[in-house]
């Protein structure tokens, strides 16, 4: 089974938010953070917000932030929410399969069994708990003056002077 980048997007971005707490994030931080597309991001964004995993705040000084604490924040729920089809096979679905076997298939119910399997396993995990790594996550997530001396948001704007970058920034692979 392999989950959508939409979902796999909203968990990056609920981790983003657990390694940094103390203030809020923007949309273009966490972009700039994995490697994707911004525009990808504010979808999942406004949909994390819809379903209160996140609050949101606009303005020179917002940015998001999350809703609940990590240990209130079920991997299994989060899943299910932003997963829209659990089907692993076509047969699994709600509709007439076109599979000539579809009656007498001992196949649809183990797929079954795993997918259960899979989601109660997910369930039994929070954001806290795959962000117990925190202070190892956020060096390579959160790009500082101390982290990442080369990031935009760090070159020093002098009067007159537009900012650029003095080097590459790395995208971070997470999966």
């Amino acid at each position: 089974m392999q989950l959508t980048l939409y979902t796999d997007y909203s968990i990056r971005v609920l981790l983003y938010l657990a390694a940094k707490p103390e203030s809020p994030s923007t949309i273009t931080e966490i972009a700039e953070s994995f490697g994707i597309s911004r525009n990808h991001l504010v979808k999942v964004v406004h949909n994390l917000a819809l379903k209160d995993f996140i609050r949101t705040t606009r303005g020179k000084k917002g940015g998001m932030v999350l809703e609940r604490s990590p240990e209130s924040i079920s991997v299994g729920a989060l899943v299910r929410q932003t997963e829209p089809d659990f089907r692993i096979v076509e047969c699994m679905g709600d509709e007439r399969s076109a599979c000539p076997i579809d009656e007498v298939c001992g196949l649809k119910g183990v797929l079954t069994a795993a997918r259960e399997a899979f989601l109660n396993t997910l369930d039994q995990f929070t954001l806290a708990d795959i962000t117990q790594n925190r202070m190892l996550l956020r060096p390579l997530l959160i790009r500082d003056i101390v982290t990442n001396p080369h990031s935009v948001r760090n070159v020093n704007r002098g009067k007159g002077s537009a900012a650029q970058p003095t080097g590459r920034r790395q995208k971070v692979r997470t999966s």
